[in-house]
């Protein structure tokens, strides 16, 4: 598992979790390369603002004292579950390339069951249409996918949804985070 040299802010909590006896200033945060959830101790006196990007590579760092682990989903605040939702957003829009290369490139999990179709609102029918298009020529983007499919769902959409999923929700398979 690659390391993250950088951390997008999703909540910033400056006495620490409410129900824990420990007054430790946490940042929840998601690595902008793996989409790895993290909480970050912040140094003292620095100030932190929710969507910014903390660098929490190897070296010196500016805002972090250290990193904390891995943020467990249950942890995650509501505000940075709304912040997540954002962040996800605009992560696909960034990657569509290499999110279009997915629906070029997934595989089947087993017989009954392809990967596309564990993506929100894409059943067997949408699946099988996407996998007849992409062999007679790979999708370049989301709008094209959309106008070579009729009533596809949203692929940009799905794959937000689905990623959000991944994060917050124990899911067997895992199509975009580790």
């Amino acid at each position: 598992m690659a390391k993250e040299d950088y951390a997008t802010v999703l909540e910033y909590l400056p006495n620490g979790y409410p129900l824990e006896k420990k007054m430790m200033p946490i940042v929840q945060a998601i690595g902008k390369e793996n989409f790895t959830l993290l909480e970050l101790v912040p140094r003292r006196g620095v100030s932190i603002e929710i969507n910014e990007d903390l660098y929490i590579g190897e070296g010196r760092r500016d805002k972090v004292y250290y990193i904390l682990g891995r943020l467990k989903r249950e942890k995650l605040t509501e505000t940075a579950k709304n912040q997540l939702q954002e962040v996800i957003a605009k992560k696909v829009k960034e990657n569509e390339t290499k999110i279009v290369k997915f629906f070029n490139e997934s595989l089947a999990i087993n017989k009954r069951l392809h990967q596309i179709e564990l993506l929100p609102g894409i059943g067997k029918k949408h699946m099988s249409e996407i996998l007849k298009q992409r062999e007679e020529k790979p999708f370049e983007s989301f709008k094209e996918m959309k106008e070579r499919i009729p009533n596809l769902p949203d692929p940009e959409k799905a794959a937000e949804k689905r990623i959000f999923q991944e994060l917050t929700e124990m899911e067997k398979y895992n199509l975009f985070t580790a």
